[in-house]
Formats: structure tokens, C-alpha cells, sequence
């Protein structure tokens, strides 16, 4: 096999690099690029499945989309902001959190991170089979082994195989789902019985508000994958509008598709519903839409499935130096593959109420990250690392980061009290009627504390390496770390 560094001929090709540093002779690419490839990569049954959450909970349409849009809003924020990691550091993302937590410490978020694309890539493979099932036989023991193993031969080859197919997703997406959310909006009002009678309900508000701001923070643990190949210099503002926006008008477009598809069809589920409203547009468009939707959800999940692959590397690589091969690179993939299918064929039929609940463990598992990380990055270090000494267990970043560790630990306490999954309400989630808030503080306590740690550090010696840091880094830039 052969693999090309620089991604210029214009067809991709297998990806060399996997967690290591991405040398700025092989940095290419477009800003803008970033808009279509996180609108696909957000615009998937996943996506859809959020917005039924508010009108099963008995909220109108108009107060769930509400929700919906204040919701990815806000969380579509803190995803974007990664953005600028990646061209800045020309790293992945998770590894760039042993500058936070040290080589070793890193591994509370990395183990997090991994529970979080193990889920995603259970649920998309569950979907996809479902919308397969529409026209072609064969049971889960077939699909699920099948779609795994297409989605790790689109994860080898990586990054720029990866922008290319989000990228002319974007356009067949926008084309099929303006005609089924057109159906939705006009004839399924009028084609199906009047809704039950919904309207204003905090709770139900609140949980929609907290699971659409959740499912777009949850992208942040592989935001900067995605943009680390492009120039250093590029610009900051223009790289998070993008990912902003492309994030941002995906989720508030189809979780709301999904509030209107739930409202007047209810106890449908999501390939159910789209498949019912898109045929009244002609027979078989419901079909056909379901279809173009799997081609996007197995993008996606050969998204998960790579990323999934760095930050298992990278957990490995802090206990035990590993050469990141394209060998290990397949090897990574292979093992996330048997654990995601091992679990996905244990989970149950009725798998809806286990969805929501995994959503809201990645809000609790990632908040206090995506705060400490940020704060860093933005207010301690300001953008600022010797990046070679973030491979070096024995360099400035340590092996053990108690500051982040800390932060990390705290502020996921503090969300404790305002928890409400099926196995656990907390005394401030019960308070408020079993609404839960809890990225609320977990955002304030963790960034803050972890600012009000990290103000005052002593990075004289960083600042050393850094220096050096950089001609090292280009002097080896054809081998990897």
C-alpha cells in the first residue's frame, strides 16, 4: 500500500499520520471546508433522534424547537472553539489534553472520550441497518459485522477520504431533506390525525434544551482531527464560523425535523417517520431519503471509528511509547470494531431509552473536559505549546497534570446533584422536576477552577522548550513519533 503525506493530488489516499505531529510541509486544505464536513457529519439519525425527545415529553413543536435551537446553540460554541487547536498545534485532539493532565492523567478523559465513540458508533450501526433492512434481507449478525468492517476501511484510509466524501454529502443531503422536511412542514399536518395536546412543559424543555446542547458539545473530542492538516496561519475567526455553522444548522435543522416528525406521528420512530413523510412526495422517496440518510450516518460512524482509533493510541502511547503505523492504525480500528459490535448485538430492541441516556453521560463525561481544555488553550497557554514535549512522558507536561485531574474531578462532582438518567436522579434534577441542568455547572466550575489553578503557572521551562520545540519537529517531519 502506498500513502501520501501532503493530500494534494486532489484523491485521497491512505493517511500516513495518526497521533502524531502533521508538519507544516503537509498542511493543505480549505477553511471553508470545515462548514460542509460538519454539516454532514452532524446530519445523521443520530441527529434526528435527539428531537423526538420534546414532544414525547408532551412539548408543542414551536417549545421543542426552541429548546432545540437554544440548545445547539450553545453547545455548537465549545465545539467550535476546538477548531483552532488543530491548524494551531497540528495534533489530534484528545492527545493535546496531556498538556492539561499530563501523558498519563490524560487517560481519565481519553477513557471517557472512548465510552462516548464506542456509543456513537453502536447507535449508527443499529440505524443503519435498520434503513438497509428497508430494501435488502439480512439480520444484525450479518449488518452490524458488515457495516463495522466498511467503516474501518473508510477510517485507513483517513483524513482526506474522510473531507472529500463529507464534503459532496453535504450537497445530495441539503437536495433530499429540503423535499421531506417540505412534506413535513406542509402535508403531514394535514395528512395525519391532529397531534395530542402538547404545550408548555419546563422539565421537558429543559431535558430537550440539555440533550441538543449535549449531542454538539459531544463533537468536541474530535474536532481538531479535522482541521489539523490545514496551514498554521490559518485564520481563527473564519475556521470556527465555519465549523460553527456547519454544526450548528444541522443539528437545529434535523432535531427539529425530528420535533415536527414526532409530533404528528406519534410512537413512530425516526426511519419509520422518514420514511412515511418523504413518500408523500411520491412513493418511495420515503425510501430514498432513508437511504441517502445511511450513506451519511456510515460516514459518520467511520468517523467515530477513527476517532476512537487516536485516542486509543494515545491512551496506549502514555503508558507504553508506540510507533503510529499504518499497522497499528488497523489494529486500533479492529479492536474498536469487536467492542462496538460486541455491544451493539447485546443491546436491546427497544434501544430509544437507552440512546437518551447515553447522551446525557456524554454531556456529564465531557463538560468538565471541553472546560478545562478551552480555558487552557485560550486564557492559560493562549495557544501556545512545545509540542514535542507533549510525546515525552518524562518532559514539562509531566506524567501526572494534578491541575487538570483536579478541575476535571471537581467540576464533574458538581454536576452530580443535577444528574437525571433512568438509574439516577439528582436532589437538584428532582428539585426541578427531573430537569437536568447539570452542564451548567459543570462548564462554571471546572473552567473556572482549573483558571483559578493554572493562572499563576511557572512555564519558564515550557516556554525553553517551546523554542526548541518546533525545529525539532520540522527536522523529523518524514518520519512520525
Amino acid at each position: 500500500m502506498t500513502s501520501q503525506r501532503n493530500g494534494e493530488s486532489g484523491r485521497p489516499t491512505i493517511e500516513a499520520r495518526s497521533i502524531d505531529y502533521v508538519p507544516r510541509a503537509e498542511r493543505h486544505g480549505k477553511v471553508w471546508h470545515q462548514g460542509p464536513f460538519w454539516f454532514s457529519g452532524n446530519f445523521v439519525f443520530l441527529t434526528l433522534m435527539v428531537g423526538f425527545v420534546g414532544p414525547g415529553m408532551g412539548l408543542s413543536i414551536l417549545w421543542s424547537v426552541l429548546a432545540i435551537v437554544a440548545g445547539a446553540g450553545f453547545g455548537t460554541l465549545f465545539m467550535a472553539l476546538h477548531a483552532n487547536q488543530g491548524p494551531k498545534m497540528g495534533l489530534p485532539q484528545m492527545i493535546q489534553s496531556r498538556a492539561q493532565f499530563g501523558s498519563r492523567g490524560a487517560i481519565v478523559p481519553f477513557a471517557a472520550t472512548l465510552f462516548v465513540y464506542v456509543g456513537f458508533i453502536v447507535f449508527g450501526v443499529i440505524l443503519v441497518t435498520q434503513a438497509l433492512q428497508l430494501v435488502l434481507p439480512g439480520s444484525k449478525w450479518f449488518w452490524y459485522p458488515t457495516l463495522i468492517a466498511v467503516s474501518i476501511v473508510i477510517a485507513v484510509f483517513g483524513y482526506d477520504l474522510l473531507h472529500f466524501v463529507q464534503r459532496w454529502l453535504t450537497y445530495l443531503l441539503i437536495g433530499v431533506f429540503s423535499i421531506v422536511t417540505a412534506m413535513a412542514v406542509t402535508v403531514l399536518p394535514a395528512a395525519t390525525p391532529a397531534p395530542v395536546e402538547a404545550g408548555w412543559n419546563t422539565t421537558a424543555f429543559l431535558v430537550q434544551l440539555s440533550l441538543a446542547a449535549g449531542y454538539n458539545i459531544s463533537y468536541s473530542v474530535y474536532v481538531s482531527d479535522y482541521s489539523r492538516y490545514l496551514p498554521e496561519h490559518s485564520s481563527s475567526s473564519k475556521l470556527i464560523c465555519w465549523t460553527y455553522l456547519g454544526a450548528a444548522a444541522s443539528a437545529a435543522w434535523l432535531m427539529s425535523l425530528g420535533a415536527v416528525l414526532a409530533s404528528y406521528i406519534p410512537g413512530a420512530d425516526g426511519i419509520v417517520s422518514l420514511v412515511q413523510t418523504g413518500d408523500y412526495f411520491f412513493k418511495g422517496f420515503g425510501t430514498i431519503a432513508v437511504l441517502v440518510g445511511a450513506v451519511a450516518q456510515l460516514s459518520v460512524t467511520g468517523i467515530n471509528s477513527y476517532g476512537a482509533m487516536l485516542t486509543g493510541i494515545s491512551a496506549v502511547d502514555g503508558f507504553r511509547p508506540v510507533r503510529p503505523t499504518i499497522r497499528l492504525r488497523v489494529t486500533g480500528l479492529t479492536v474498536v470494531g469487536v467492542v462496538s459490535l460486541c455491544v451493539a448485538l447485546a443491546l436491546p430492541e427497544a434501544y430509544m431509552a437507552s440512546f437518551n441516556g447515553f447522551v446525557l453521560l456524554m454531556l456529564y463525561f465531557l463538560i468538565p473536559w471541553t472546560a478545562v481544555n478551552l480555558v487552557d488553550f485560550y486564557a492559560i497557554r493562549k495557544g501556545e505549546y512545545a509540542i514535542a514535549e507533549i510525546f515525552n512522558p518524562h518532559g514539562v507536561y509531566g506524567r501526572w497534570a494534578w491541575r487538570g485531574v483536579v478541575a476535571y474531578a471537581v467540576g464533574f462532582v458538581a454536576m452530580i446533584p443535577f444528574f437525571s438518567i433512568p438509574f439516577f436522579v439528582g436532589p437538584a434534577a428532582e428539585a426541578l422536576g427531573g430537569a437536568d441542568i447539570a452542564f451548567i455547572p459543570g462548564l462554571l466550575i471546572a473552567g473556572g477552577l482549573y483558571y483559578l489553578l493554572a493562572r499563576n503557572l511557572e512555564r519558564s521551562a515550557e516556554v525553553t522548550a517551546q523554542r526548541q520545540s518546533q525545529m525539532l519537529l520540522e527536522r523529523v517531519s518524514g518520519q512520525t513519533f
